[in-house]
This record gives structure tokens, C-alpha cells and sequence, in this order.
């Protein structure tokens, strides 16, 4: 055994010698392209793997049909309606003005005459609304954000904060665009901190109204979606005062929602009180109108208050189900995480759609070769499948994990049951941030596989990266976010150990808190075979394990900052640390719900595509955090060596069933519309674009 291992060493090191020379060799007829390769030096060949590196037959139609599942037909559609539409489809170049209107037209063709009507399924089917929506962003981002303010803010404010009276009073304008709304949350001074917003709404018992007020400049309405051009209504959120009878003489009941008329129905002029100004030109999402808001004494009819969480009385009485400000305020906040479960789902789909281009394009570029033979693709390359195969790995996975949260939305929404609906505020809160990020920075590697050839507007990739950019803040800053699930993490926690009962999605805490953080086995800690580092019992349990420390760790930590800085300041000092905590939990998450996906898929050669890309999502993330996994011993030397090596077969393999891969998103050419993508004759497609 010994001298077979001595062996295989020396044919490593002989291995590396003649790559290294070959190396040399290569940048030689770079500089000198006149040399001729000595003809001692063997041409370098595409080393085989054996019987292991034949090539996998994947049935695309099954694999397409099980990842688009049962609203592939209303996304068809879609797209459908809009290619046989030029005069609603995005221009290259279009001005900010002209996108506007078009980007408005875009939505009364979607509803008016390809006759989808999104806010139907706003409330009853939100999994269709979500594959909606991912249809329309495809088309235009603008699009997507302008139909998600127009229904999941807008629309969605009036049927989940109102009650039967505002939901027929509303929903059937709502609906036809006739009732066009914006959503009037952020303010100048306040983002995130949604409690410490200024604008008030004052109660008159006299003349039963509310007066919708800005106190200050710092309280004005900023970055609303629909008001700078299109909007007629706005949900205003906006501090309850109340009168009373003390020497106070008022009573702030907390931030409540409003529903503010902003511009007249006919005329469309801007209501009296009202001031509406235009944000501008923005980074990306120019379709979208945003607006400042400003109300000076604006009077509304005391129906206008939003009030399935607290309403007011003709004389001034204020009832409310929930005992404290802080539950209604939850309970509100609550009611609005369709935003950040609708953004994670659409931030998969830009992922596609980039990860799309740049794989087909790797695989049509060709450069460079062994010296006279052709030229090989350059996603041949493994520097290529470096940057692509594991993005690609990971847009399946986070595929899986976000379909995943938008049936726990679903199931939350039919059922109200509370452990549920804090579950799906964590899940949603994690996916939206880690997701988005994640998409944000693949954006730039795409852009950068393709060369001169990506930074071609046409291409798509300056778009798609300008316009996903505010994702990573709007529904919520992205480490904000991660913060909420940190802490819902050291709340289980903390459950946990007083014998509390855990949600689904953090259950395998229970065991990991007994079971993972107890010494490594010294004999697992060095297996390195492949079916060992393949199996999804090692991989869940490495990503378990991760998370179970850091989660103990950052809980000792605060425990003992806080002892000197009190709790603000002992949260703030292990910030970087409870963010970690937080995306491991996620990636957690995502590498069960992927797992999951591989064990149900029921096509054989799908389920074998599924499963290296899952292998490689796994293995390339244990990876890239391995230095976590050495510090405590979980992982030996030789085996951290093996995971690495595995990884590199595996982005091998998944690059030889890529074009496959993509083509299961099934994105046409006039979705994806980048010249260098196209399918067929790419290059001419291009050079027409030019004007050849």
C-alpha cells in the first residue's frame, strides 16, 4: 500500500513538472511566437478520468419540466405576448422618460390585453404570482418592480393590513389599473428603522378625519415606486396620534397604514396638500417612476385607515386585538414579507438569465489550443469552469431553496399558524439577503467570463447588473436582514436550552447542539474517498456542524460583552460574527432543500445531473470555508486536499452537461436577448446588431 501511494506521488510531482514546462513552454510562444516547441515536450492532451469521465446523457425535457414545475404554462404565455409585441419591448437605448411610459404600457398590455391578471393570485395563489412575476422580470426588471408595486406593496397593503370594507372598495380597480398606487413607507431620514418614522396622522373627532402630515424634511416620503409619474393612491405609513384627555393632550399609537389620495381620478392633477417630486435618474430600474412625497394637513375620511391590526372609533377610541405597539407593529411588518419572498425568487431568475449568457457564450468562444489543432471552447478552460460551474451548481441550488420559501409563504398564508409565519419572516429574511448578494457579485463574474464581448451593452450584462444592484437594500438592507435571522437563530437558541419546541427549518439544531459539537471522530475527520465526500449525509452534517459552532461561539461571545457593553454595544462588537452565523444557517438551508430536490426528482438521468450539481454546490462551499473546518480539526490535511481535487472533477463534469443544464431553465433567445447567447449563428446575430 505503502509503495503504490509513493508511486502515485512521484507521478503527481512528474505530472506537475510537465505542466509547469508546458506552461513555460506556452508563454514562450507568446512573446516569440517564431520558437518552435522542442520535441521533447509531449502536446499537452485533455487528460481522461477513466471509465468515470464518460459523458452523462441528460433527458432535458424531464429535467425542464421538473424545475419549471406547474406554472410553466402562464410563463409561456408571457413570453409569448411579449415577442409578438416589438412595440413593447426594451430598446437598448430609451431615455428615462420614454421608459416610463413604456414600462406603463408594458403592464396595461400584460392586463388588459393578454388578459393575466397578477393581483388575483396576490393572496390565493401566491406561488403562481411569484412565476409571474419571474416571467415579466425576464422581459424587463423595471417591469417586474413596477408590477410588484402596483400589486405586492400597493395592492397587497390594502387586502392584508385592511378589511372586507377596503378589499371591495379596492380590489376590482386595483386589478384593472385603474386604481394605479404606490407604496409610501421609506423617508428621507428613516430606511430600515421603520419605527422611527415621523410622518403623523393626526385624528379629528370633530370632522372624522385623519390629517396626513410631513413634520419636517427629514419625514418626507423618498424612493417611492408609482409616485413620480403614475401613481393616483399611496399606502402611507405614518405615526397614529390620538387626542386625549390628560395632560399630554395626545397619544402616539405607533406607526399604522393609511390610504392617501394623491392625484385626481380624472384629471390626474396632484391633490391639494400633496407635493409630489421626482427622485431622478437612477443607477438602474429607470422604467420605474420613484418620487418623493410631502403632505401638508391632508385630510382623509377615518375609513381610510388600514385597520385589520387596530382601528379608531367615531369618538376617538382606538381597539386593537394585539396588546402593545411592538405586536402590532410585528404583526404589520409580518404581513408584508411577500416583498422579500417575491425579491429572493426574482433574484434566481436574474441569476439565470446571466448564468444563461455566459455559459452558452463560453461554450461557442473558442481560443488558443494545443499548437496546430483548433481552437477549444473556452469553457475547456478550467479557469472558466472555476468562475461558471460552481454559479451554476448554485443557481440550482438556490432555485430549489426559493421555490421552497414560496410554498412555506403559501402554506402561511392559508393557515395564519404563528410558528409558521415566524419561520417564514427569518427564511425570507436569509434567502432575500443571501440570494440577492450572491446574484450581485455573479453579475460581475459573468460580465468578465465574456470578455469585450460582455461589456457590450446589447449583451445584457450592464443592464441586468444596474438594475438587480437595489435588491440587495429595497424589502430590506441586505445586513439588516441577516441581523433578524441572527438573532431568531440565538432566540431558538436560547429556546432550546428552556425546552422550547423548534420551527421545521431549524430543527436540526436540536441534534446538532447534542450531537455535532462533540469532538470530530479522528476517523472520519481523514475519509477521503469519493463516495465518502458524495454523500449528502457528510456534506449536511459538515454545513450543520458549521453552523452549530458558530452559533455556540457567537452566544458565548455576547454573553460576555455584554457583562461591559451592555446589549447594544456586545451586539455590535460581534456584528461580523452574528453575520456569519447567519449565512451559515442559510446555506444550511439551501443544501437540505437541493438534497431534498435531487432524492424527489424522478427522472434517472435528470436526477444524475441534479446530483453532481448539488455535489459541487456542496463541496465547492466547503471548500471555500475550509480554513473554518481546519481550525477544529473537523476536516485532516489530506482529506481538505481531496475535497478540493473532487471539486475540480466535479465543475469537470457538471461543464460536460452545462448546455444542458441551462437549456432546463428554458429561456429562448428573445428572453435572454444577448446576441452572443444565441443558440444559432451567434456571431452573425451580433455583427448585425453592429450595423454589418
Amino acid at each position: 500500500m505503502e509503495s503504490r501511494r509513493e508511486k502515485n506521488l512521484m507521478a503527481e510531482e512528474e505530472s506537475d513538472s510537465l505542466i509547469a514546462a508546458r506552461r513555460i513552454q506556452r508563454l514562450s510562444l507568446h512573446i516569440s511566437p517564431s520558437l518552435t516547441p522542442p520535441p521533447s515536450l509531449p502536446l499537452l492532451q485533455t487528460e481522461t478520468c477513466s471509465a468515470r469521465s464518460k459523458k452523462l446523457e441528460v433527458d432535458g425535457q424531464a429535467l425542464s419540466l421538473y424545475m419549471r414545475g406547474k406554472h410553466m404554462d402562464i410563463q409561456e404565455k408571457i413570453f409569448e405576448f411579449y415577442n409578438s409585441r416589438p412595440d413593447l419591448q426594451t430598446p437598448i437605448e430609451i431615455s428615462k422618460d420614454d421608459h416610463r411610459e413604456l414600462c406603463m404600457n408594458q403592464l396595461l398590455g400584460l392586463v388588459r390585453e393578454a388578459g393575466i391578471r397578477p393581483f388575483r393570485y396576490v393572496a390565493d395563489d401566491p406561488e403562481k404570482y411569484f412565476a409571474i412575476m419571474e416571467a415579466v422580470g425576464s422581459v424587463d426588471m423595471s417591469l417586474g418592480i413596477k408590477m410588484g408595486v402596483q400589486y405586492s406593496l400597493w395592492g397587497g397593503s390594502v387586502i392584508n393590513l385592511g378589511t372586507k370594507k377596503h378589499r371591495d372598495k379596492y380590489f376590482d380597480g386595483i386589478d384593472n389599473l385603474d386604481y394605479t398606487g404606490c407604496f409610501a413607507m421609506t423617508e428621507l431620514h428613516h430606511g430600515s428603522n421603520v419605527q422611527g418614522l415621523q410622518t403623523t396622522a393626526t385624528f379629528d373627532p370633530f370632522k372624522d378625519e385623519f390629517v396626513i402630515d410631513t413634520p419636517h424634511d427629514g419625514a418626507i416620503k423618498w424612493w417611492i415606486g408609482n409616485a413620480a409619474v403614475h401613481g393616483k393612491f399611496a399606502t402611507v405609513f405614518a405615526r397614529l396620534i390620538l387626542p386625549t384627555h390628560d395632560s399630554k393632550g395626545v397619544s402616539d399609537m405607533g406607526v399604522h397604514a393609511f390610504i392617501v389620495p394623491i392625484r385626481d381620478m380624472k384629471t390626474h392633477q396632484t391633490l391639494p396638500g400633496v407635493e409630489i417630486q421626482d427622485c431622478g435618474h437612477k443607477v438602474g430600474l429607470n422604467g420605474v417612476d420613484n418620487g418623493a412625497l410631502r403632505f401638508r394637513s391632508v385630510r382623509i375620511p377615518r375609513d381610510n385607515l388600514l385597520n385589520r391590526f387596530g382601528d379608531v372609533s367615531r369618538d376617538g377610541t382606538y381597539t386593537s386585538s394585539l396588546p402593545t405597539i411592538n405586536k402590532r407593529f410585528g404583526a404589520t411588518l409580518g404581513e408584508l414579507v411577500g416583498g422579500r419572498v417575491g425579491l429572493a425568487y426574482a433574484s434566481v431568475g436574474v441569476l439565470k438569465i446571466s448564468a444563461t449568457i455566459a455559459i452558452r457564450y463560453s461554450l461557442l468562444r473558442q481560443q488558443f489550443g494545443p499548437p496546430k489543432q483548433p481552437e477549444v471552447s473556452i469553457l475547456d478552460y478550467q479557469s472558466q469552469q472555476h468562475k461558471l460551474m460552481p454559479m451554476l451548481a448554485s443557481t440550482y441550488a438556490y432555485h430549489f431553496a426559493t421555490v421552497y420559501l414560496v410554498e412555506k409563504y403559501s402554506e402561511m398564508k392559508k393557515t395564519h399558524d404563528e410558528q409558521l409565519v415566524a419561520d417564514v419572516h427569518a427564511l425570507s429574511a436569509g434567502l432575500k439577503s443571501y440570494v440577492t448578494s450572491y446574484t450581485a457579485k455573479a453579475l460581475s463574474v459573468c460580465r468578465e467570463a465574456c470578455g469585450g464581448h460582455g461589456y457590450a451593452a446589447v449583451n445584457r450584462f450592464g443592464s441586468l447588473r444596474n438594475d438587480h444592484d437595489i435588491f440587495q437594500t429595497f424589502e430590506g438592507d441586505n445586513t439588516v436582514l441577516l441581523q433578524q435571522v441572527a438573532a431568531d437563530l440565538l432566540k431558538r437558541y436560547k429556546e432550546k436550552f428552556q425546552g422550547g419546541t423548534l420551527t421545521v427549518t431549524w430543527s436540526y439544531l436540536r441534534e446538532s447542539m447534542n450531537t455535532y459539537l462533540s469532538q470530530p471522530n479522528p476517523v472520519t475527520v481523514r475519509w477521503e474517498g469519493e463516495d465518502h465526500l458524495r454523500d449528502p449525509k457528510f456534506q449536511l452534517d459538515a454545513f450543520r456542524y458549521r453552523t452549530s459552532r458558530l452559533l455556540q461561539n457567537v452566544a458565548a461571545r455576547l454573553q460576555k460583552h455584554s457583562k461591559t457593553l451592555g446589549g447594544f454595544g456586545a451586539w455590535n462588537r460581534c456584528l461580523n460574527h452574528l453575520l456569519t452565523l447567519a449565512e451559515s444557517h442559510i446555506e444550511t438551508v439551501i443544501l437540505a432543500k437541493f438534497i431534498e430536490a435531487v432524492k424527489n426528482c424522478p427522472d434517472p438521468s435528470a436526477k444524475a445531473a441534479l446530483k453532481l450539481a448539488c455535489d459541487l454546490y456542496a463541496l465547492d462551499r466547503i471548500w471555500e470555508d475550509i480554513g473554518t473546518y481546519r481550525n477544529v480539526d473537523y476536516v485532516a490535511p489530506n482529506k481538505a486536499k481531496a475535497i478540493h481535487k473532487l471539486t475540480e472533477y466535479l465543475s469537470f463534469q457538471v461543464r460536460n452537461v452545462a448546455k444542458e443544464l441551462v437549456d432546463a431553465f428554458e429561456l429562448p433567445d428573445h428572453v435572454t436577448r444577448a446576441p452572443i447567447a444565441m443558440q444559432s449563428d451567434a456571431y452573425s446575430q451580433y455583427t448585425q446588431v453592429v450595423g454589418f
